[in-house]
C-alpha cells in the first residue's frame, strides 16, 4: 500500500495526536485488527489492554509503520506541521515524525554500555553526515557534546546514570526497561509506545516503572500509549483505557468505568479481586496470536536478535 494524503483535521479536534479509523489488518485467513477506531489525545496516558491475540501489538506494529493494514487510515497530528498518514510510511520515517516505541521483549544493543545504546536514540535526531564525522567540522563536535550532554540527562532521568559504563546484558531487567525507555527518549518523540513495559519485573520494579511514566508524561510532556497486562500498574497511570478483543474494540472509558463495565470484567478481567481490583486477564484463543513482525528502526531494535514467536500481544 502507498502513502496516501492524511484528512485534515476539522476544528476542535487539534488535541487528537493519533487517529485511528476503520482500521483492519489481515494475515491471510487471520484477522488481527477487525475495524478498529480509536484516538490518542494528546498528552495523555492512553493503555490499551486484552488478552494475548487481542491486536494490540499488531495495532502498535500499524501505528510505528511496521505493518501496513488493508483497510482504514491511521492520522499522525504532530505539534508542529500538518497532519500526515502513516500508513505505507517505513518505521524510520515515523520515528523522525515524533513516534518512538519500545518493545514486549528487551532489544537492546547487548555489547554495548548504556550510554552507548541510549546516544544511538539521541543521535538519531541529529544532522551530521559522513564528511562532518570524517573531518571533524565544528558542528559534528558541537553535535558530539550536546548528544553526550543529552545522553547523561537521560539516563539521569530514568535512575541509572550510576550504569553508564556498564554493558547493557549485565544490568538486572527492571533497569534494562528503563533503558530501553531512556533509548526511545532519546528521539525526542511527541508519543511514545510501550509495548509491555512491565513483562518480567517484579512488584518493587513496576513501582518505579509506573513512577517513571508518570514523569515522561508529566515533566517531559511526552504523550503514552501503553500495552500492558499488569492491571494495577495499568489503573495506577492510565487516564483511558481502550479495551481490544479478537481484533475488536469492546470498551472505552475511564479506568472507573472499565473496571465496572460487566462485558470487559466477563470477557478479560475475571472475578474482581479483593480490593475491588480486577483480575489477570484471561487468555484468549492461541489460534488467534499472530507472531510480531522483527522489523524495526535501527533506534529500535537490535538487528543481531531475532524475533520472539507468539510476541503479539
Amino acid at each position: 500500500m502507498t502513502e496516501t494524503a492524511a484528512p485534515v483535521l476539522a476544528a476542535g479536534e487539534a488535541d487528537v495526536l493519533f487517529s485511528v479509523d476503520h482500521v483492519t489488518l489481515r494475515f491471510g485467513g487471520v484477522t488481527s485488527l477487525n475495524d478498529v477506531s480509536l484516538e490518542q489525545r494528546r498528552g495523555e496516558i492512553l493503555a490499551v489492554i486484552g488478552p494475548n491475540g487481542a491486536g494490540k501489538t499488531s495495532l502498535f506494529n500499524c501505528l510505528s509503520g511496521v505493518y501496513v493494514p488493508q483497510e482504514g487510515t491511521i492520522t499522525f497530528n504532530p505539534r508542529h506541521g500538518d497532519p500526515r498518514s502513516v500508513v505505507g510510511v517505513k518505521p524510520y520515517k515515523v520515528n523522525r515524525m515524533g513516534v518512538s516505541r519500545t518493545f514486549q521483549t528487551s532489544r537492546m544493543f547487548n555489547a554495548m554500555t548504556t550510554f552507548e545504546n541510549v546516544k544511538i536514540g539521541v543521535e538519531s535526531k541529529q544532522h551530521t553526515g559522513p564528511i562532518g564525522a570524517m573531518l571533524r567540522l565544528p558542528r559534528t563536535r558541537h553535535e558530539e557534546h550536546a548528544g553526550d550532554v543529552r545522553t547523561l540527562q537521560l539516563l539521569k532521568f530514568v535512575d541509572l546514570e550510576h550504569r553508564v559504563n556498564d554493558i547493557s546484558s549485565s544490568l538486572p531487567y527492571g533497569e534494562r526497561r528503563r533503558l530501553e525507555i531512556a533509548r526511545a527518549l532519546g528521539t525526542n518523540p511527541e508519543v511514545l509506545l510501550l509495548d509491555e513495559p512491565a513483562a518480567g519485573t517484579n512488584p518493587s520494579e513496576k513501582l518505579a516503572l509506573a513512577n517513571l511514566i508518570k514523569r515522561v508524561n508529566s515533566e517531559l510532556g511526552v504523550t503514552i500509549l501503553l500495552i500492558e497486562h499488569d492491571m494495577k500498574l495499568v489503573m495506577s497511570v492510565a487516564e483511558r483505557i481502550v479495551v481490544l478483543n479478537f481484533g475488536q474494540v469492546i470498551a472505552e472509558g475511564s479506568p472507573a468505568e472499565i473496571q465496572q463495565n460487566p462485558v470487559v470484567v466477563n470477557a478479560y478481567l475475571g472475578t474482581a479481586g479483593d480490593a475491588g481490583e480486577p483480575g489477570v486477564p484471561a487468555a484468549a484463543d492461541p489460534g488467534s496470536d499472530v507472531p510480531d513482525d522483527a522489523s524495526a528502526t535501527a533506534v529500535d531494535a537490535d538487528p543481531a536478535e531475532s524475533p520472539e514467536p507468539g510476541e503479539e500481544g
